[in-house]
């Protein structure tokens, strides 16, 4: 396991258990909150999750036992409390995809983060409604989603430095009695050309070629024809708007 004091990074070929429970779907859960809300103990964990004690228990377990977790101070000796060990659980996306494993585990993980947007998207207009959330928070909240074209490497540089000053506010603000919890996710996933738009810009050009060879006059007239259709096309929904409102 290689890990610093924030970061757990997970490698397919020596952390094969680790991934193996890590899919579970609750088990993520639970480590999201732990990381999310600090300590907590199996009941009140069950409580967020609408799950039994026991069963947040024994994943809890599963999950110490693969040092994603850890005991925490105790409020009391009755209940054992969890910490988290890591801020955040990392990879190396071209390591996961050797083996089936591990591009099963990335999978589900991208799968559950979206999820986790979900379920803060909910939360947070839950907070804003409420008035558990100050109104200098409604500007810079949101979701943006955007479609540059970038190269590989121009996508890498963005990812670094979207991480470098995360790293750097975070640090600044650690101390910052305004400062709250902010779910940040970041989503790079190149596309493609399909086949079928390629084709469809061909068949375009192609009915543009032929409209251009044909005479100027059937051209004109081929106009017109479609002018009076859409004339009578626009008729006939008047009518229907008119029928409707009766």
């Amino acid at each position: 396991m290689d890990s610093d004091e924030h970061k757990r990074v997970l490698d397919p070929e020596r952390d094969t258990a680790a991934l193996k429970a890590l899919t579970h779907p609750l088990r993520i859960q639970l480590l999201g909150l732990l990381r999310q809300d600090g300590p907590a103990t199996a009941s009140e964990l069950a409580a967020r999750t609408g799950e039994s004690s026991a069963s947040t228990s024994y994943h809890l377990r599963v999950l110490a036992k693969y040092a994603f977790i850890a005991e925490a101070e105790h409020r009391d000796g009755r209940e054992r409390r969890w910490r988290a060990l890591h801020t955040v659980t990392s990879w190396s996306n071209e390591s996961m995809e050797s083996t089936e494993a591990g591009r099963a585990f990335v999978g589900l993980a991208r799968r559950r983060q979206i999820e986790h947007l979900e379920r803060s998207l909910a939360r947070y207009e839950a907070d804003l409604a409420a008035g558990r959330l100050g109104q200098e928070w409604v500007e810079p909240s949101g979701i943006t989603d955007l479609m540059p074209r970038l190269t590989a490497a121009s996508l890498t540089e963005l990812f670094d430095t979207v991480a470098g000053k995360l790293e750097e506010l975070t640090a600044r603000d650690a101390d910052d009695p305004r400062a709250e919890h902010v779910v940040f996710v970041a989503a790079g996933l190149p596309l493609a050309a399909h086949e079928y738009a390629a084709h469809e810009h061909a068949a375009h050009e192609h009915a543009d070629r032929e409209t251009q060879d044909r005479d100027p006059e059937d051209r004109e007239t081929e106009g017109r024809e479609t002018e009076d259709r859409d004339s009578e096309d626009r008729d006939t929904s008047d009518h229907e708007s008119e029928d409707l409102t009766r």
